[in-house]
Protein backbone atom coordinates (compact mmCIF):
# COMPACT_ATOMS: atom_id res chain seq x y z
CA UNK A 1 0.00 0.00 0.00
CA UNK A 2 1.18 3.42 -0.74
CA UNK A 3 0.28 6.38 1.62
CA UNK A 4 1.19 10.08 1.20
CA UNK A 5 1.98 12.40 3.94
CA UNK A 6 1.40 16.38 3.87
CA UNK A 7 3.64 17.63 7.00
CA UNK A 8 2.26 21.22 7.44
CA UNK A 9 3.31 23.95 10.32
CA UNK A 10 -0.39 23.89 11.82
CA UNK A 11 -1.68 20.24 10.20
CA UNK A 12 -0.72 17.30 8.70
CA UNK A 13 -2.91 15.27 6.41
CA UNK A 14 -2.35 11.51 5.54
CA UNK A 15 -3.73 10.23 2.24
CA UNK A 16 -3.81 6.31 1.09
CA UNK A 17 -5.01 4.97 -2.28
CA UNK A 18 -7.62 3.18 -2.38
CA UNK A 19 -7.31 0.50 -4.99
CA UNK A 20 -11.38 -0.42 -5.04
CA UNK A 21 -12.01 3.12 -5.83
CA UNK A 22 -8.93 3.57 -7.94
CA UNK A 23 -8.44 7.52 -6.58
CA UNK A 24 -6.68 8.62 -3.08
CA UNK A 25 -8.17 9.23 -0.31
CA UNK A 26 -7.68 11.01 3.03
CA UNK A 27 -7.30 9.18 5.87
CA UNK A 28 -8.86 9.89 9.43
CA UNK A 29 -6.90 8.72 11.89
CA UNK A 30 -9.18 8.78 15.08
CA UNK A 31 -8.20 10.45 18.32
CA UNK A 32 -5.32 12.01 17.18
CA UNK A 33 -6.98 14.27 14.70
CA UNK A 34 -9.47 16.72 14.06
CA UNK A 35 -12.10 17.44 11.58
CA UNK A 36 -12.16 20.92 9.34
CA UNK A 37 -15.06 22.72 9.39
CA UNK A 38 -18.45 21.27 8.61
CA UNK A 39 -19.03 22.70 5.33
CA UNK A 40 -16.03 21.73 3.65
CA UNK A 41 -15.07 18.68 1.42
CA UNK A 42 -11.63 18.37 3.63
CA UNK A 43 -11.09 15.25 5.63
CA UNK A 44 -9.76 15.65 9.10
CA UNK A 45 -6.45 16.25 9.33
CA UNK A 46 -3.72 16.04 12.28
CA UNK A 47 -2.84 19.29 14.40
CA UNK A 48 1.20 19.17 14.07
CA UNK A 49 1.46 19.26 18.00
CA UNK A 50 3.49 17.01 19.98
CA UNK A 51 4.00 17.07 23.58
CA UNK A 52 6.97 14.29 25.16
CA UNK A 53 6.25 12.20 27.48
CA UNK A 54 9.44 11.18 27.98
CA UNK A 55 12.34 11.63 26.09
CA UNK A 56 14.51 8.94 27.25
CA UNK A 57 12.06 5.90 26.10
CA UNK A 58 10.95 8.07 23.17
CA UNK A 59 7.18 8.23 24.65
CA UNK A 60 4.97 11.37 22.75
CA UNK A 61 1.72 12.29 22.44
CA UNK A 62 0.83 14.51 19.25
CA UNK A 63 -1.93 15.80 17.18
CA UNK A 64 -5.58 16.48 18.65
CA UNK A 65 -4.75 14.27 21.76
CA UNK A 66 -2.01 16.96 22.97
CA UNK A 67 -5.13 19.62 23.02
CA UNK A 68 -8.01 17.15 24.36
CA UNK A 69 -5.45 16.30 27.22
CA UNK A 70 -4.63 19.90 27.82
CA UNK A 71 -1.21 19.34 27.30
CA UNK A 72 -0.60 22.40 25.22
CA UNK A 73 0.45 24.84 27.37
CA UNK A 74 2.54 27.69 26.66
CA UNK A 75 5.99 27.47 28.33
CA UNK A 76 6.10 24.04 29.00
CA UNK A 77 9.23 22.58 27.82
CA UNK A 78 7.83 19.05 26.52
CA UNK A 79 5.34 20.92 24.41
CA UNK A 80 6.68 21.73 20.68
CA UNK A 81 4.43 23.29 18.20
CA UNK A 82 5.22 25.08 14.62
CA UNK A 83 8.21 23.17 14.74
CA UNK A 84 8.48 22.51 11.28
CA UNK A 85 9.32 25.99 10.21
CA UNK A 86 12.47 25.54 12.92
CA UNK A 87 14.11 22.45 11.43
CA UNK A 88 17.46 23.29 9.79
CA UNK A 89 17.43 26.61 11.11
CA UNK A 90 20.56 27.74 13.82
CA UNK A 91 20.23 30.20 16.43
CA UNK A 92 16.99 29.68 17.78
CA UNK A 93 17.37 30.28 21.53
CA UNK A 94 16.02 27.60 23.57
CA UNK A 95 16.48 24.09 22.81
CA UNK A 96 14.99 22.25 26.01
CA UNK A 97 16.73 19.53 28.08
CA UNK A 98 14.11 16.69 28.66
CA UNK A 99 14.76 13.54 30.87
CA UNK A 100 18.67 13.80 30.37
CA UNK A 101 18.03 14.12 26.54
CA UNK A 102 18.66 17.31 24.48
CA UNK A 103 15.28 17.51 22.38
CA UNK A 104 15.74 19.60 19.33
CA UNK A 105 13.05 20.62 17.02
CA UNK A 106 14.71 17.79 14.31
CA UNK A 107 13.84 15.38 16.77
CA UNK A 108 11.00 16.61 17.97
CA UNK A 109 9.98 16.68 14.05
CA UNK A 110 10.77 12.95 13.71
CA UNK A 111 9.22 11.73 16.59
CA UNK A 112 6.05 13.43 15.35
CA UNK A 113 6.03 11.91 11.89
CA UNK A 114 7.69 8.35 13.30
CA UNK A 115 3.93 8.13 15.81
CA UNK A 116 2.10 9.46 13.11
CA UNK A 117 3.45 6.27 10.76
CA UNK A 118 2.84 4.19 13.58
CA UNK A 119 -1.11 5.43 13.74
CA UNK A 120 -1.08 4.85 9.77
CA UNK A 121 -0.11 1.25 10.34
CA UNK A 122 -2.79 0.39 12.96
CA UNK A 123 -5.49 1.73 10.74
CA UNK A 124 -4.35 0.57 7.39
CA UNK A 125 -1.68 -2.35 7.96
CA UNK A 126 1.37 -2.94 5.87
CA UNK A 127 2.80 0.16 3.83
CA UNK A 128 5.60 -0.27 1.16
CA UNK A 129 5.51 2.99 -0.82
CA UNK A 130 5.62 6.31 1.18
CA UNK A 131 5.96 10.38 -0.40
CA UNK A 132 6.39 12.77 1.35
CA UNK A 133 5.79 16.66 0.21
CA UNK A 134 8.55 19.58 0.78
CA UNK A 135 8.07 23.22 0.84
CA UNK A 136 9.22 24.99 -2.27
CA UNK A 137 11.55 27.16 -0.41
CA UNK A 138 13.14 24.47 2.10
CA UNK A 139 17.22 24.40 2.14
CA UNK A 140 19.11 21.31 1.99
CA UNK A 141 19.39 20.70 5.55
CA UNK A 142 15.18 19.90 5.88
CA UNK A 143 15.87 17.56 3.00
CA UNK A 144 18.34 15.98 4.54
CA UNK A 145 16.66 15.51 7.55
CA UNK A 146 13.69 13.96 5.68
CA UNK A 147 16.14 11.76 4.36
CA UNK A 148 18.04 10.61 8.00
CA UNK A 149 14.25 9.64 8.69
CA UNK A 150 13.42 7.73 5.99
CA UNK A 151 17.03 5.51 6.30
CA UNK A 152 15.20 3.77 9.53
CA UNK A 153 11.91 3.32 8.19
CA UNK A 154 10.90 0.00 6.61
CA UNK A 155 9.60 1.22 3.42
CA UNK A 156 10.32 -0.11 -0.29
CA UNK A 157 10.20 3.26 -2.12
CA UNK A 158 10.42 7.07 -0.50
CA UNK A 159 10.02 9.74 -3.14
CA UNK A 160 9.82 13.58 -2.26
CA UNK A 161 7.38 16.22 -4.22
CA UNK A 162 7.36 19.62 -3.79
CA UNK A 163 4.02 20.75 -2.32
CA UNK A 164 2.81 23.28 -4.72
CA UNK A 165 3.42 20.55 -7.79
CA UNK A 166 1.63 18.18 -5.73
CA UNK A 167 -1.44 20.18 -5.23
CA UNK A 168 -2.14 20.52 -9.17
CA UNK A 169 -2.25 17.13 -9.35
CA UNK A 170 -4.53 16.72 -6.37
CA UNK A 171 -6.83 19.21 -8.11
CA UNK A 172 -7.37 16.30 -11.05
CA UNK A 173 -5.57 19.10 -13.28
CA UNK A 174 -5.83 18.51 -17.23
CA UNK A 175 -2.87 17.43 -19.27
CA UNK A 176 -0.91 20.60 -20.70
CA UNK A 177 -2.75 22.58 -18.39
CA UNK A 178 -1.00 25.10 -17.17
CA UNK A 179 -1.70 25.86 -13.43
CA UNK A 180 -0.75 28.75 -10.48
CA UNK A 181 -0.56 27.22 -7.21
CA UNK A 182 -0.84 29.57 -4.46
CA UNK A 183 0.01 27.45 -1.17
CA UNK A 184 -0.93 29.44 2.32
CA UNK A 185 0.00 27.09 5.09
CA UNK A 186 0.85 27.74 8.15
CA UNK A 187 4.64 28.70 7.69
CA UNK A 188 4.97 29.78 4.32
CA UNK A 189 2.95 31.40 1.09
CA UNK A 190 4.71 29.39 -1.93
CA UNK A 191 3.49 29.80 -5.56
CA UNK A 192 4.27 27.58 -8.15
CA UNK A 193 3.12 27.66 -11.94
CA UNK A 194 3.61 24.04 -13.22
CA UNK A 195 1.87 22.21 -16.30
CA UNK A 196 1.02 18.75 -16.76
CA UNK A 197 2.26 16.92 -20.05
CA UNK A 198 0.42 14.75 -21.92
CA UNK A 199 3.21 12.61 -23.10
CA UNK A 200 5.24 9.45 -21.56
CA UNK A 201 8.60 10.67 -20.55
CA UNK A 202 11.74 8.44 -20.47
CA UNK A 203 13.23 10.61 -17.09
CA UNK A 204 13.43 9.04 -14.11
CA UNK A 205 13.37 8.77 -11.28
CA UNK A 206 9.44 9.54 -10.12
CA UNK A 207 9.31 12.42 -8.49
CA UNK A 208 12.85 12.91 -6.07
CA UNK A 209 13.73 9.16 -4.70
CA UNK A 210 15.06 9.25 -1.59
CA UNK A 211 14.77 5.48 -1.02
CA UNK A 212 14.54 2.32 -3.07
CA UNK A 213 14.98 -0.77 -1.19
CA UNK A 214 18.20 -0.47 1.26
CA UNK A 215 20.09 2.42 -1.00
CA UNK A 216 19.30 5.99 -0.72
CA UNK A 217 18.14 8.11 -4.20
CA UNK A 218 17.74 4.79 -5.44
CA UNK A 219 18.44 3.48 -8.70
CA UNK A 220 15.90 4.81 -11.71
CA UNK A 221 12.76 2.85 -12.16
CA UNK A 222 11.91 3.48 -15.73
CA UNK A 223 8.38 4.27 -15.20
CA UNK A 224 6.70 7.47 -16.27
CA UNK A 225 3.45 7.96 -17.71
CA UNK A 226 3.32 12.09 -17.50
CA UNK A 227 5.79 14.69 -16.36
CA UNK A 228 4.79 18.08 -14.45
CA UNK A 229 7.09 20.80 -15.25
CA UNK A 230 7.54 23.74 -13.17
CA UNK A 231 7.49 27.34 -14.55
CA UNK A 232 8.27 29.49 -12.07
CA UNK A 233 8.30 29.19 -7.99
CA UNK A 234 8.56 32.15 -5.39
CA UNK A 235 7.76 32.08 -1.69
CA UNK A 236 7.53 33.99 1.52
CA UNK A 237 7.98 32.66 5.28
CA UNK A 238 4.76 34.22 6.24
CA UNK A 239 2.07 31.71 7.09
CA UNK A 240 -1.41 31.22 9.18
CA UNK A 241 0.42 30.91 12.31
CA UNK A 242 1.63 34.38 11.62
CA UNK A 243 -1.23 35.57 11.32
CA UNK A 244 -2.93 34.08 14.17
CA UNK A 245 0.45 35.69 15.94
CA UNK A 246 -0.93 39.03 14.86
CA UNK A 247 -4.69 38.22 16.30
CA UNK A 248 -3.05 37.73 19.75
CA UNK A 249 -1.19 40.91 19.42
CA UNK A 250 -4.44 42.95 18.66
CA UNK A 251 -6.48 41.71 21.51
CA UNK A 252 -3.76 41.97 23.54
CA UNK A 253 -3.00 45.38 23.06
CA UNK A 254 -6.92 46.83 22.92
CA UNK A 255 -8.47 44.45 25.26
CA UNK A 256 -5.85 43.00 27.51
CA UNK A 257 -5.69 39.40 26.54
CA UNK A 258 -2.87 37.56 28.06
CA UNK A 259 -1.17 35.28 25.62
CA UNK A 260 -1.48 31.47 26.17
CA UNK A 261 -1.98 28.38 24.49
CA UNK A 262 -6.16 28.80 25.52
CA UNK A 263 -6.05 32.38 23.89
CA UNK A 264 -4.55 31.51 20.31
CA UNK A 265 -6.55 28.81 20.08
CA UNK A 266 -9.60 30.82 20.75
CA UNK A 267 -8.18 33.22 17.81
CA UNK A 268 -7.44 30.92 15.77
CA UNK A 269 -11.26 29.61 15.88
CA UNK A 270 -12.17 33.41 15.09
CA UNK A 271 -10.22 33.58 12.10
CA UNK A 272 -11.68 30.15 10.84
CA UNK A 273 -15.02 31.27 11.63
CA UNK A 274 -14.82 34.41 9.85
CA UNK A 275 -14.25 32.81 6.92
CA UNK A 276 -18.13 31.36 6.86
CA UNK A 277 -19.49 34.44 8.25
CA UNK A 278 -19.39 38.14 8.84
CA UNK A 279 -19.25 38.46 12.19
CA UNK A 280 -17.39 35.37 15.11
CA UNK A 281 -16.98 35.67 18.67
CA UNK A 282 -15.30 33.63 21.46
CA UNK A 283 -15.92 33.65 25.00
CA UNK A 284 -12.63 33.93 27.36
CA UNK A 285 -12.63 32.91 31.35
CA UNK A 286 -9.60 34.67 32.72
CA UNK A 287 -7.93 32.10 35.67
CA UNK A 288 -6.19 34.67 37.07
CA UNK A 289 -9.25 37.34 37.64
CA UNK A 290 -11.78 35.35 37.35
CA UNK A 291 -13.40 37.79 35.14
CA UNK A 292 -15.32 36.40 31.45
CA UNK A 293 -14.59 38.40 28.73
CA UNK A 294 -15.97 37.70 25.14
CA UNK A 295 -13.65 38.07 22.18
CA UNK A 296 -15.21 39.77 18.90
CA UNK A 297 -14.50 40.36 15.61
CA UNK A 298 -15.33 41.51 12.53
CA UNK A 299 -14.35 40.01 8.93
CA UNK A 300 -14.02 43.61 8.01
CA UNK A 301 -11.62 44.83 11.04
CA UNK A 302 -9.78 40.96 10.46
CA UNK A 303 -9.52 42.04 6.37
CA UNK A 304 -7.87 45.56 7.65
CA UNK A 305 -5.49 43.88 9.86
CA UNK A 306 -4.15 41.75 7.20
CA UNK A 307 -3.56 44.81 5.13
CA UNK A 308 -2.03 46.98 7.35
CA UNK A 309 0.44 43.62 8.22
CA UNK A 310 1.24 43.86 4.28
CA UNK A 311 -0.34 40.85 3.85
CA UNK A 312 -1.55 41.88 0.26
CA UNK A 313 1.38 43.89 -0.56
CA UNK A 314 3.71 40.61 0.12
CA UNK A 315 1.12 38.95 -2.31
CA UNK A 316 1.60 41.15 -4.97
CA UNK A 317 5.10 40.84 -5.17
CA UNK A 318 4.99 37.06 -5.14
CA UNK A 319 2.88 37.56 -8.01
CA UNK A 320 4.76 39.58 -9.94
CA UNK A 321 7.73 37.37 -9.63
CA UNK A 322 5.88 34.66 -10.52
CA UNK A 323 4.85 36.81 -13.73
CA UNK A 324 8.36 37.90 -14.77
CA UNK A 325 9.34 34.50 -14.40
CA UNK A 326 6.85 33.25 -16.84
CA UNK A 327 7.11 35.98 -19.27
CA UNK A 328 11.02 34.89 -19.55
CA UNK A 329 9.58 31.34 -20.92
CA UNK A 330 6.81 33.66 -23.61
CA UNK A 331 3.97 32.79 -21.26
CA UNK A 332 1.88 35.26 -19.19
CA UNK A 333 -0.57 35.10 -16.77
CA UNK A 334 -3.39 34.76 -19.64
CA UNK A 335 -2.25 31.21 -20.46
CA UNK A 336 -3.40 30.22 -17.05
CA UNK A 337 -5.92 27.72 -17.05
CA UNK A 338 -6.37 27.51 -12.97
CA UNK A 339 -5.23 28.98 -9.86
CA UNK A 340 -5.13 26.43 -7.31
CA UNK A 341 -5.48 27.62 -3.78
CA UNK A 342 -4.45 25.54 -0.65
CA UNK A 343 -3.41 25.24 2.77
CA UNK A 344 -5.65 26.28 5.78
CA UNK A 345 -4.97 30.34 5.35
CA UNK A 346 -6.50 29.55 1.73
CA UNK A 347 -10.01 29.62 3.14
CA UNK A 348 -9.79 33.11 4.55
CA UNK A 349 -12.11 35.19 1.85
CA UNK A 350 -10.03 38.10 1.69
CA UNK A 351 -7.08 36.23 -0.01
CA UNK A 352 -9.58 34.82 -2.30
CA UNK A 353 -11.24 37.56 -3.16
CA UNK A 354 -7.48 39.16 -4.09
CA UNK A 355 -6.96 36.16 -6.33
CA UNK A 356 -10.17 36.44 -8.22
CA UNK A 357 -9.47 40.25 -8.35
CA UNK A 358 -5.86 39.69 -9.97
CA UNK A 359 -6.44 36.46 -12.00
CA UNK A 360 -10.42 36.57 -12.56
CA UNK A 361 -12.70 34.42 -10.93
CA UNK A 362 -13.69 31.44 -12.93
CA UNK A 363 -9.93 30.61 -13.18
CA UNK A 364 -9.64 30.43 -8.84
CA UNK A 365 -10.31 26.61 -7.15
CA UNK A 366 -9.83 26.84 -3.59
CA UNK A 367 -12.30 24.19 -2.91
CA UNK A 368 -9.63 21.10 -1.72
CA UNK A 369 -7.50 23.62 0.56
CA UNK A 370 -6.84 20.49 3.16
CA UNK A 371 -6.55 17.86 0.83
CA UNK A 372 -5.57 18.64 -2.19
CA UNK A 373 -1.26 18.32 -1.77
CA UNK A 374 -1.72 15.32 0.25
CA UNK A 375 -3.81 13.50 -2.77
CA UNK A 376 -1.66 14.41 -5.33
CA UNK A 377 1.16 13.83 -3.77
CA UNK A 378 -0.38 10.09 -3.79
CA UNK A 379 -0.45 10.26 -7.25
CA UNK A 380 3.43 10.33 -7.53
CA UNK A 381 3.60 6.73 -6.56
CA UNK A 382 1.18 5.69 -9.36
CA UNK A 383 3.62 7.05 -12.18
CA UNK A 384 3.92 10.50 -12.72
CA UNK A 385 6.56 12.02 -12.94
CA UNK A 386 8.52 15.51 -12.22
CA UNK A 387 11.06 17.80 -14.46
CA UNK A 388 11.75 20.63 -12.25
CA UNK A 389 14.72 23.20 -12.08
CA UNK A 390 16.64 24.44 -9.39
CA UNK A 391 15.02 26.80 -7.19
CA UNK A 392 17.82 28.36 -5.64
CA UNK A 393 21.38 29.23 -7.50
CA UNK A 394 24.62 27.34 -6.10
CA UNK A 395 28.17 29.33 -5.68
CA UNK A 396 31.77 28.86 -4.41
CA UNK A 397 32.86 31.52 -1.52
CA UNK A 398 35.84 34.01 -1.98
CA UNK A 399 37.78 36.65 -0.20
CA UNK A 400 36.41 40.01 -1.32
CA UNK A 401 39.27 42.36 -0.79
CA UNK A 402 37.20 45.42 -1.43
CA UNK A 403 34.85 44.55 1.40
CA UNK A 404 37.61 42.56 3.36
CA UNK A 405 35.21 39.65 3.92
CA UNK A 406 33.83 36.34 1.98
CA UNK A 407 31.19 36.96 -0.64
CA UNK A 408 29.87 33.83 -2.42
CA UNK A 409 30.33 33.65 -6.41
CA UNK A 410 27.34 32.06 -8.25
CA UNK A 411 28.03 29.39 -10.42
CA UNK A 412 24.81 27.89 -10.81
CA UNK A 413 21.61 30.51 -11.70
CA UNK A 414 18.68 29.59 -10.23
CA UNK A 415 15.95 28.56 -13.07
CA UNK A 416 18.61 26.27 -14.18
CA UNK A 417 16.95 23.17 -15.64
CA UNK A 418 18.67 19.85 -14.85
CA UNK A 419 20.81 17.52 -15.97
CA UNK A 420 23.07 20.97 -16.67
CA UNK A 421 22.81 20.60 -20.85
CA UNK A 422 26.69 21.65 -20.35
CA UNK A 423 29.00 21.25 -17.27
CA UNK A 424 30.29 24.83 -15.66
CA UNK A 425 33.81 25.09 -15.96
CA UNK A 426 36.76 26.78 -13.60
CA UNK A 427 40.11 27.03 -14.35
CA UNK A 428 41.95 27.85 -11.25
CA UNK A 429 45.49 28.43 -9.41
CA UNK A 430 47.55 28.52 -6.10
CA UNK A 431 47.59 31.52 -4.10
CA UNK A 432 50.54 31.11 -2.46
CA UNK A 433 54.20 29.53 -2.96
CA UNK A 434 53.97 25.80 -2.08
CA UNK A 435 50.61 25.23 -1.94
CA UNK A 436 49.65 22.15 -1.16
CA UNK A 437 45.98 21.92 -2.63
CA UNK A 438 43.08 23.59 -3.46
CA UNK A 439 40.13 23.52 -1.59
CA UNK A 440 36.59 25.41 -2.34
CA UNK A 441 33.52 25.75 -0.40
CA UNK A 442 30.17 25.24 -2.35
CA UNK A 443 26.81 27.07 -0.96
CA UNK A 444 23.15 26.71 -1.73
CA UNK A 445 22.24 30.35 -2.37
CA UNK A 446 19.15 31.82 -0.81
CA UNK A 447 17.62 35.01 -3.11
CA UNK A 448 19.24 38.37 -2.52
CA UNK A 449 16.76 41.05 -0.68
CA UNK A 450 16.17 43.86 0.96
CA UNK A 451 15.80 42.09 4.22
CA UNK A 452 15.90 38.19 5.88
CA UNK A 453 13.97 36.59 7.60
CA UNK A 454 14.65 35.54 11.19
CA UNK A 455 12.80 32.99 13.33
CA UNK A 456 13.02 33.87 16.93
CA UNK A 457 11.23 33.53 20.43
CA UNK A 458 8.96 35.92 21.79
CA UNK A 459 6.41 34.85 24.50
CA UNK A 460 6.63 31.21 23.99
CA UNK A 461 5.95 31.62 20.61
CA UNK A 462 8.13 30.46 17.95
CA UNK A 463 7.89 33.99 14.85
CA UNK A 464 9.32 35.29 12.17
CA UNK A 465 10.67 39.30 11.22
CA UNK A 466 12.45 40.48 8.48
CA UNK A 467 15.93 41.72 9.63
CA UNK A 468 19.22 43.23 7.62
CA UNK A 469 20.12 42.86 3.89
CA UNK A 470 21.76 39.98 3.12
CA UNK A 471 22.27 37.03 0.74
CA UNK A 472 21.36 33.68 2.98
CA UNK A 473 23.88 30.84 1.97
CA UNK A 474 23.48 27.16 3.13
CA UNK A 475 27.25 25.66 3.00
CA UNK A 476 26.84 22.32 1.56
CA UNK A 477 30.59 21.06 1.88
CA UNK A 478 31.90 23.90 4.26
CA UNK A 479 33.57 21.15 6.66
CA UNK A 480 37.21 19.79 7.38
CA UNK A 481 38.48 17.57 4.76
CA UNK A 482 35.02 18.22 2.49
CA UNK A 483 36.61 21.57 0.68
CA UNK A 484 39.67 20.09 -0.77
CA UNK A 485 39.23 19.08 -4.46
CA UNK A 486 42.77 19.09 -4.78
CA UNK A 487 45.71 18.00 -3.42
CA UNK A 488 48.31 19.42 -5.49
CA UNK A 489 51.96 17.32 -6.39
CA UNK A 490 54.01 19.23 -7.09
CA UNK A 491 52.56 22.05 -4.96
CA UNK A 492 51.12 25.05 -6.68
CA UNK A 493 52.66 28.05 -7.48
CA UNK A 494 50.97 31.63 -8.12
CA UNK A 495 50.25 33.11 -11.19
CA UNK A 496 50.37 29.80 -13.15
CA UNK A 497 46.17 27.76 -14.06
CA UNK A 498 46.47 24.60 -11.86
CA UNK A 499 43.68 23.19 -12.33
CA UNK A 500 39.77 23.11 -14.35
CA UNK A 501 37.48 22.43 -12.13
CA UNK A 502 33.92 20.92 -13.96
CA UNK A 503 30.27 21.30 -12.00
CA UNK A 504 27.66 19.32 -13.23
CA UNK A 505 23.57 18.55 -12.15
CA UNK A 506 22.41 15.03 -13.04
CA UNK A 507 18.95 13.65 -13.61
CA UNK A 508 18.70 12.90 -9.16
CA UNK A 509 19.63 16.59 -8.67
CA UNK A 510 23.12 15.17 -7.31
CA UNK A 511 25.95 17.99 -7.92
CA UNK A 512 28.67 16.75 -8.96
CA UNK A 513 32.23 17.88 -9.84
CA UNK A 514 35.21 16.37 -11.71
CA UNK A 515 39.00 18.08 -11.70
CA UNK A 516 42.12 17.81 -13.90
CA UNK A 517 45.77 18.61 -12.71
CA UNK A 518 46.41 20.88 -15.88
CA UNK A 519 50.26 20.44 -14.99
CA UNK A 520 50.38 16.70 -14.90
CA UNK A 521 47.45 16.62 -16.91
CA UNK A 522 46.16 13.80 -14.48
CA UNK A 523 42.37 13.70 -13.36
CA UNK A 524 41.88 14.24 -9.51
CA UNK A 525 38.25 13.71 -9.35
CA UNK A 526 36.01 11.98 -12.17
CA UNK A 527 32.31 13.09 -11.10
CA UNK A 528 32.63 12.62 -7.74
CA UNK A 529 29.42 13.83 -6.34
CA UNK A 530 29.12 17.34 -3.62
CA UNK A 531 25.62 17.36 -2.18
CA UNK A 532 21.97 17.25 -3.55
CA UNK A 533 20.57 20.31 -5.08
CA UNK A 534 16.87 21.91 -4.67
Amino acid sequence: MAIAIDFGTSNTAVARWNSSTNAPEVLDLGEVAVAPAPDTPDAPVVPSLIYVENAATATVTIGQLVRDRGLDRAGNPRFFQRFKRAIGLEGLGFIPELDGRTVSFEQAGAWFLQTLLQQVGDRVGTVDSLVLTVPVDSFEAYRRWLGSICQSLPFEQVRLIDEPTAAALGYDAAADDLLLVIDCGGGTIDFACVQLASCASDRAPLGFLLKWGDKLIGEQSGQSVRTARVLAKAAVNWGGTDIDDWLLDLFARECGLPVSSLTARLVERLKVALSNRPHASEAYFDDASLESHVLELTRERFEALLRERGLFAELDRLSAQIQQQLRRSGRDFDDLAAVLLVGGTARIPALQTWAREIFTPDRVRADRPLSAVATGALRLAQGIELQDFLYHSYGIRYWNRRDNCHSWHPLIRAGQPYPLAQPVELVLGASVAGQPSIELAIGELGAASDSRTEVYFADDRLMTRAVGSSTVVQPLNDRDGARTVAVLDPPGQPGVDRVRVRFQVDTERLLRISVEDLLTQRPLLENSPVAELR
